[in-house]
């Protein structure tokens, strides 16, 4: 039950609206908790080796501990994702950066008690559970793109989602190059200590800084929510709730092209987040480098420039439409993903990853550029929904790319790069579709009526 609302104030019944924060601050302190989160993705590749060795596990149950990071982060997306629809960023933020914070402690608590010698087999449950918990942070891009889409106007969402999305996707490629580093400086459980301390004081920053949107603030004053809307309209404010969070779900889950931009995200952010596992693996058995040559490789050529490359991916999709630059992006893949299945030279490799990391940051930008366009009316539920289920390409193509190995060989670690090829291709045609589409929407969109 909602508690009863406060007691006018004079910003509540001031005749010009006024709220806490900017767009400015509302899209930075979306962006640092998100950054903190989404440093869960590797929470244990880095160091996989290290608990590999210590409970003796199959490279079965080592691929599950890894991904379950992955798994916990990608399901929480649609539901606090269409959260953000009732109650604002703010809330949904702090309740995932809490798990997060849980599972980084009960995992330290863990390594203090049990690491090296006492940890074997039968601790896996609570490993894999603790790391479930620590990934749940991954989930905020959900949360956090759409506070951003409530925070800006329409023609501004490329750019400010692509900084948001760009700036806090940064995390894993620096924690792959730092967690190794720490590893070897304070020891397996002084790293993970060391990360505890960062998700508190991350979660800290958030909290102080977090503006909910114009429309969330005025709601929580005790504002009538038709009010609340008119006077963020005053404040800027275009886009708003479509309804409760499960309406907004099925609400973006009913659009055909809600479904579209789910399977191109999938080949997009999907491919980013398999790649960022995979690569190394690549690196390694094709090209002969060392485990930490391996993993700056996928860090500084693929994992941080493919985050980083999202901003300017975000302006050029607001100036020459999402579309258009998905078409692009995607072709890039395309290309980058046919050289390196046939090359087997390190300088051309290098070279393909690099266009490959730089194809799937635009064609991500581009993809979320689309999202308030093609479902103002349910955007919470439309960000969970393109977020979690096109995330679950980073669990579905490594066991494809997989199969290429054991049917292959050695060799099979380049052939596998087939199937980002006919993603690409299958996403090109999607995009081309989305975009032949766009002036029929648009006409219906103006034709509609609207309301005095």
């Amino acid at each position: 039950m909602r508690e009863r609302p406060p007691e006018p104030t004079d910003a509540t019944d001031a005749s010009t609206p006024t709220v806490r924060g900017t767009p400015r601050q509302g899209v930075a302190s979306a962006t640092l908790g998100f950054f903190v989160g989404f440093a869960g993705v590797v929470c244990y590749g880095p160091v996989a080796s290290e608990f590999e060795g210590a409970m003796g596990l199959s490279g079965l149950l080592l691929g599950l501990l890894v991904a379950a990071p992955q798994l916990t982060g990608s399901l929480l997306r649609i539901p606090f994702g269409a959260w953000v629809e009732d109650v604002g960023a703010k809330k949904p933020f702090l309740v995932l950066l809490g798990l997060s914070i849980v599972g980084m402690g009960g995992l330290s608590a863990l390594l203090l008690t049990a690491y090296p010698d006492g940890l074997t087999m039968a601790h896996y449950p609570i490993v894999f559970f603790f790391g479930a918990l620590s990934g749940c942070g991954i989930a905020t891009f959900s949360v956090g793109s759409t506070q951003t889409s409530y925070w800006y106007p329409s023609e501004k969402q490329g750019t400010v989602l692509a900084a948001f999305g760009g700036l806090g996707n940064t995390s894993p490629g620096l924690f792959t190059l730092a967690l190794p580093v720490a590893l070897a400086a304070l020891g397996l459980t002084g790293a993970y200590l060391a990360w505890f301390a960062f998700l508190i004081v991350g979660t800290v920053a958030y909290a102080s800084s977090a503006v909910d949107a114009p429309y969330f603030q005025f709601v929580k004053r005790g504002v009538d929510e038709r009010e609340a809307r008119r006077r963020a309209e005053a404040c800027g404010q275009e886009l708003f709730p479509g309804g409760d969070a499960m309406a907004s779900i099925r609400g973006a889950a009913s659009i055909p092209r809600t479904w579209v931009l789910v399977a191109l995200f999938f080949t997009s952010f999907g491919g980013f987040l398999a790649l960022t596992t995979w690569l190394p693996s690549y690196w390694q058995a094709v090209h002969g480098v060392d485990v930490r040559t391996a993993g700056a490789l996928t860090a500084v050529a693929f994992t941080l420039l493919a985050a980083v490359i999202r901003v300017p991916g975000g302006i050029v999709s607001d100036r020459l439409g999402g579309e258009p630059t998905a078409i692009a992006s995607f072709g890039a893949i395309v290309l980058a993903t046919l050289v390196l299945v046939v090359t087997r030279e390190f300088a051309v490799a290098v070279a393909a990853t690099i266009l490959l990391g730089a194809g799937m940051g635009v064609a991500s930008a581009a993809v979320f550029q689309l999202v308030p366009t093609y479902v103002p009316d349910a955007v919470g539920g439309a960000s969970g929904l393109v977020g979690g289920i096109g995330a679950f390409g980073g669990f579905t193509i490594p066991p494809i790319l997989g199969l290429f190995v054991d049917l292959q060989g050695t060799p099979g670690y380049a052939t596998g790069f087939v199937v980002f090829l006919v993603l690409g291709v299958v996403s090109i045609c999607l995009s081309s579709g989305l975009y032949r589409t766009r002036s029929a929407l648009v006409s219906v969109d103006s034709s509609a009526p609207t309301d005095d």
